[in-house]
C-alpha cells in the first residue's frame, strides 16, 4: 500500500490516551478506505496492549461498515434487487470476509438436486413436495421459531453451513431455489409468520386485478416445508385475532424481505454493550427505505 510513512506515523498514535488526538487519527486512518485493514490486523497481531487492540479491532469494523453502506445502497439502487445477495449483504454485517462463492455453489448443488427431480408434468403441490423433500429431508435443513438469542439463524452462509435457519432465512432459501427453478412461489405477508404462496404460473401482482387469494394454489410453511391449504391459513389469522386482508396475501417485494431481515437482526442486540450494533443495523433498514 502507498504512504507507508504515513500510515506508519498515524500507527504509532493510535495509543495516545488524548481523545481529540486518536479520533483525529482514527478519522484519517480510515480516509484510506478497506485497503488499509491488512495494515491494521498486522499491527493487531504485533500489539499486546488490550486496549490498543479494541481501537483497532473498532477501526477495522468500521472500515467493513462504511463498505457495507456503499454495498447496500448499490444493492438498493440496482434495477433489480437480487434476494440472494441482499441476505448475503445482511451476513456480511457479522461475517465481513464472508466469500459468496461456497454460498452460490451450496444454492446451485440444491437447485440441480430439485430439478433432477422435476418435469413438466407435475402439479404445483407435487414441484412443492419434490422441493420441500430435497430441502428438508435429503438436506437436512432444520427451521427454528425467530430466536433473538441465536445470531446465527438470521445470516444465509451459517445456515446453509449448519442447516438449521430460522422461518425468514428458510424461507430466503426455498424462494430463492423457485426463483431458478422458474417455480412461480413467493414469501408472503402473513403476519408473525414467513409463509410461501405457490401462485398460479401467469400470476403477477402488478398487472393482474382481483383478489391476490384467488391466485394461490396452496402455503408452504418455511420453517418445515409442509403444506398448508386456504383453510389453514384463514384458521391461522382467527388464532391471531386477525382479520384476513388481501395484502397478507401479495408477495413480499425482494427489498421488504431484507428489511424484514435486518429489522429482526436488530432484536438481537439489545444487551448495553450492543447498542451501536443494533444502531448500525436499523441503519441499513434506513437505506432500503
Amino acid at each position: 500500500m502507498n504512504h507507508t510513512r504515513e500510515i506508519n506515523a498515524l500507527f504509532t498514535l493510535i495509543d495516545d490516551p488524548d481523545q481529540e488526538v486518536f479520533s483525529t487519527v482514527s478519522e484519517k486512518i480510515s480516509s484510506f478506505g478497506k485497503a488499509i485493514i491488512p495494515n491494521l490486523e498486522n499491527l493487531w497481531e504485533n500489539t499486546f496492549s488490550q486496549d490498543v487492540q479494541e481501537r483497532i479491532e473498532n477501526l477495522i469494523h468500521r472500515l467493513h461498515y462504511a463498505d457495507l453502506i456503499n454495498d447496500f445502497t448499490e444493492w438498493d439502487e440496482s434495477s433489480y434487487h437480487d434476494l440472494l445477495v441482499g441476505a448475503l449483504l445482511v451476513a456480511k454485517y457479522h461475517y465481513p470476509d464472508l466469500q459468496s462463492a461456497p454460498v452460490l455453489q451450496d444454492i446451485e448443488k440444491i437447485r440441480k438436486n430439485v430439478w433432477l427431480e422435476l418435469n413438466n408434468f407435475l402439479t404445483p403441490l407435487e414441484q412443492a413436495n419434490v422441493i420441500s423433500s430435497i430441502l428438508y429431508n435429503y438436506y437436512s435443513l432444520k427451521g427454528n421459531e425467530v430466536d433473538y438469542s441465536i445470531k446465527d439463524d438470521f445470516f444465509l452462509n451459517k445456515v446453509l453451513l449448519r442447516r438449521k435457519g430460522n422461518s425468514i432465512t428458510n424461507g430466503i432459501i426455498y424462494q430463492v431455489l423457485c426463483n431458478l427453478l422458474d417455480i412461480n412461489a413467493k414469501i408472503i405477508n402473513i403476519p408473525r409468520h414467513f409463509i410461501i404462496a405457490f401462485y398460479h404460473s401467469d400470476y403477477n401482482p402488478d398487472s393482474v386485478i382481483g383478489q391476490p387469494q384467488d391466485n394461490i394454489h396452496f402455503f408452504v410453511d418455511a420453517t418445515s416445508g409442509q403444506a398448508y391449504s386456504h383453510l389453514d391459513i384463514e384458521k391461522y389469522l382467527k388464532e391471531m385475532n386477525t382479520v384476513s386482508k388481501p395484502m397478507y396475501y401479495k408477495p413480499l417485494s425482494n427489498k421488504r424481505i431484507i428489511r424484514v431481515l435486518l429489522e429482526e437482526l436488530s432484536n438481537c442486540y439489545e444487551k448495553p454493550t450492543e447498542i451501536d450494533k443494533k444502531n448500525e443495523v436499523l441503519a441499513l433498514v434506513e437505506i432500503l427505505k
